[in-house]
């Protein structure tokens, strides 16, 4: 797709009665990601704050995206057709949309994300899932490029640790910080969980 042909999504839908709605961008919260090959992983509350925001957004009726990594490569975790490229079972539901995808970016999947969103007339997203630096970090990252005001929530992601090519192991909390350091103020605005169930808490609950 040439950049001519990507245009940026149409205005938001708010109105003066709601705050402007966003989609949650659940990325590749998929079985294969629990094969021991990925290595040490950091943050063990990911899955937990991932379910909260699902959570938080059926309660308010707001869209919600999966997307799955269809891995065409033998030997993949993520391997199409083999049981780790199922979703996980904390994705509870339907989806309002389900991209699936060969690559790091969720908008160069099928169908495509961007179109979907400026049809709903939505220029908002949150991005969560697995993994932070890979196809957390990219999705977000080309979400910004097309103009989308992106939300990070950076604690409902995680990643493995990873060697670079000097053979020197960077551990996955250095590479989130790196993640969150790459992306705030440039692609998106990088949050924590509680950062977003606290601006979607109705002004009467006490909590």
């Amino acid at each position: 797709m040439s950049s001519e042909e990507i245009q940026p999504a149409a205005a938001t839908n708010a109105t003066p009665e709601g705050p402007t709605r966003s989609a949650l961008v659940v990325v590749d919260v998929q079985e294969g990601f629990n094969d021991p090959s990925w290595g040490q992983r950091n943050n063990p509350a990911c899955e937990a704050n991932i379910a909260a925001l699902l959570a938080a957004w059926r309660r308010t009726g707001e869209p919600i995206v999966f997307v799955r990594h269809d891995s065409q490569s033998a030997g993949s975790p993520l391997l199409t057709g083999q049981p780790g490229n199922d979703l996980q079972p904390l994705l509870t539901g339907d989806p309002d949309l389900l991209v699936t995808k060969s690559v790091n970016s969720a908008f160069h999947g099928s169908p495509d994300l961007h179109a979907w969103l400026v049809a709903q007339g939505l220029s908002r997203i949150v991005v969560c899932g697995i993994t932070t630096n890979h196809c957390c970090e990219t999705t977000a990252r080309v979400g910004g490029n097309l103009g989308l005001d992106v939300t990070f929530v950076i604690d409902a992601t995680y990643t493995f640790d990873r060697t670079g090519p000097d053979g020197v192991t960077i551990d996955a909390d250095t590479l989130s910080r790196v993640t969150a350091t790459n992306l705030h103020d440039e692609f998106a605005d990088v949050v924590s969980t509680d950062d977003v169930l606290d601006r979607a808490r109705p002004a009467s609950d006490p909590r």
